[in-house]
């Protein structure tokens, strides 16, 4: 005798199984518009990827080392403005991303980190492979937090995801247990409303503004001064910057990080300020009376010896963190929200005033630039380091190409010989500094810009850190071009331990380097070597032209320095120009 079935069992029959927590965290992903994650699947995330391998719309990049995976994603966030995802699963996994963490959070950049982790059961246990995420991560991310219920995951991600983007963006982590993630999340959870995100109130822009135009047409040795911020902002407020100075006729510096929101062509272009910055940057700091700092924070490499820093000048600040404002010096004015929206409140207060007259000005500029303070002694004989970097940027002229860059001497003459036009071309570790930066997220870059050519300017030291990514760049087919400056030092150790420690080279060089051409070859790279002034400008072309990955391993003078330099606990009127 056959039981007879309820209506309501038939219509459950016809009802889609709950989403895993796993396959929610994909679908809330989804729906927030991310394309692309980068991760490394470990045993305490397994029930992430097996929903990922059903989601054809989620693409990942599975690299060979977590903080590689940081390092893209900040690649891929940096070059288009989304934000960077990565997967990891715990212990170790987690461990390896602190380093890209710190440096994302150093250089204000979106990122969501999605940590595995084990079982709740066997959380506090000692369990295999069991870290505290959220210990470890605390200080390295804006907000951290463990999700314990399957149902809280939607909400947890889009408040995440907006934390990281609003305000002052930055890393933050979701640590999620690997039971959580395959429990299934009930009806209800999908329906509840992610709680909002708290926002700061703004403050009205239109009298600052006012005042802020009325003390810049003022001054009389005017000087705009734009950082990482400005870069975050878009190219809207890049736009609205750049006009802002051609308007005003002031002349205009960048921070490493704020390399681009300026075309370089610009005439008012002082190139970069600080440490390795130019002459005349520095100098128009140091006797400038009014500076307009946008999205600036005023780091130890731009200030230097603080009491003497700007001593002429009162600030008008621009920043979107309220906590930046009068950290580091005090302004005068501050115009605290979105730097977009503060440079068109400006503008708007400038409105068609005639630029003033900085014919004085602009002169004494002109005579601080005629010392030429990029020149260098050149040798035909030999790849002077500075000379690969203005060779690389001719042969970049017009590509629009992205560059990436480790850290070191070779970061610095990349500041200071190759030109931006635009916002987002250049990705490099401000910061934090931290080498091993330059190949990963070159490989996000790419991953971002597809068509585009993307460059990374390394040294012998930094590439070795994650020279593993080689392997990423040929199996996702990213092709990546590698330009390294090998002198076969540590350079800028090198040339703080000549400067300021007598000449003792203490462990700052490598006598077993490896054959870079092989080794790039036998990841799948093309690859060249090349050691003769004269092939320099082929070799460049080859490697651009290639349209696989390519390793261009330049050898280069070994000891040569990067100048100009601001010594160690020295003014911006104290700078070390090159002996030549």
């Amino acid at each position: 005798m056959n039981a007879r079935l309820d209506p309501a069992d038939l219509l459950a029959l016809d009802e889609p199984a709950p989403p895993s927590g796993a396959a929610q965290l994909i679908r809330t992903l989804i729906d927030l518009g991310v394309d692309t994650v980068f991760g490394y699947p470990g045993g305490a995330v397994l029930p992430l990827y097996d929903a990922l391998h059903a989601e054809p719309r989620l693409r990942h990049v599975l690299v060979r080392h977590e903080q590689a995976a940081v390092h893209a994603a900040e690649g891929y966030a940096r070059s288009t403005g989304r934000i960077g995802v990565v997967f990891v699963t715990s212990g170790p996994g987690v461990a390896n991303t602190v380093s890209g963490l710190l440096d994302a959070f150093s250089d204000s950049i979106p990122l969501l980190c999605i940590s595995g982790q084990v079982k709740r059961e066997a959380i506090g246990t000692q369990a295999f492979q069991e870290c505290d995420a959220l210990a470890i991560t605390s200080s390295v991310t804006k907000w951290n937090v463990q999700v314990r219920a399957a149902d809280e995951i939607d909400a947890t991600v889009r408040r995440a995801v907006a934390l990281a983007q609003q305000g002052r963006p930055g890393p933050v982590l979701i640590d999620l247990p690997k039971d959580v993630q395959a429990e299934p999340v009930r009806a209800a959870a999908l329906a509840r409303p992610a709680p909002p995100v708290p926002v700061a109130p703004k403050a009205s822009l239109r009298a600052r503004a006012e005042l802020a135009a009325l003390a810049l047409a003022a001054a009389r040795r005017p000087v705009f001064y734009g950082g990482g911020g400005l870069v975050n902002a878009g190219e809207g407020a890049c736009a609205a910057f750049t006009e802002l100075v051609r308007r005003t006729g002031a002349p205009c510096t960048l921070t490493l990080m704020g390399l681009g929101a300026l075309p370089a062509s610009s005439p008012q272009w002082l190139g970069m300020l600080g440490m390795h910055g130019t002459y005349e940057a520095n100098l128009a700091m140091h006797e400038a009376d009014v500076i307009v700092a946008v999205g600036a924070r005023f780091d130890d490499r731009v200030t230097s010896r603080l009491h003497d820093f700007c001593p002429h000048a009162s600030f008008i600040q621009l920043d979107i963190d309220p906590a930046q404002i009068g950290r580091v010096v005090q302004p005068r004015l501050a115009l605290v929200g979105d730097c977009g929206e503060s440079l068109q409140a400006l503008l708007t207060a400038w409105g068609e005033r005639p630029a003033p007259d900085l014919t004085e000005w602009r002169a004494q500029i002109e005579a601080w630039r005629a010392r030429r303070s990029l020149a260098y002694r050149d040798d035909p004989a030999h790849i002077v380091p500075q000379a690969l970097l203005q060779a690389l940027d001719r042969q970049l002229h017009g590509r629009d190409a992205i560059v990436s860059t480790d850290v070191g001497q070779h970061q610095m003459w990349a500041a200071q010989y190759l030109g931006f036009e635009r916002p987002r071309r250049f990705l490099t570790s401000g910061g934090a500094g931290t080498m091993g930066y330059g190949l990963p997220a070159a490989i996000g870059a790419q991953i971002a810009h597809p068509g585009r050519t993307v460059v990374c300017v390394s040294g012998d030291a930094s590439v070795l850190m994650n020279l593993q990514e080689l392997a990423t760049a040929v199996q996702h087919r990213a092709p990546v071009k590698l330009v390294l400056v090998n002198n076969g030092r540590m350079g800028m150790v090198r040339q703080w331990q000549q400067l300021h420690y007598e000449g003792r080279y203490s462990h700052s060089y490598t006598e077993a380097l490896p054959d870079f051409v092989q080794v790039a070859r036998g990841f799948g790279w093309q690859a060249r070597r090349v050691t003769a002034r004269a092939e320099l400008e082929d070799a460049l072309a080859e490697c651009l032209a290639s349209e696989q990955p390519f390793f261009l391993d330049a050898v280069v003078q070994a000891e040569e320095n990067c100048y100009p330099m601001i010594p160690a606990g020295a003014g911006h009127h104290e700078m070390l120009l090159a002996p030549a």
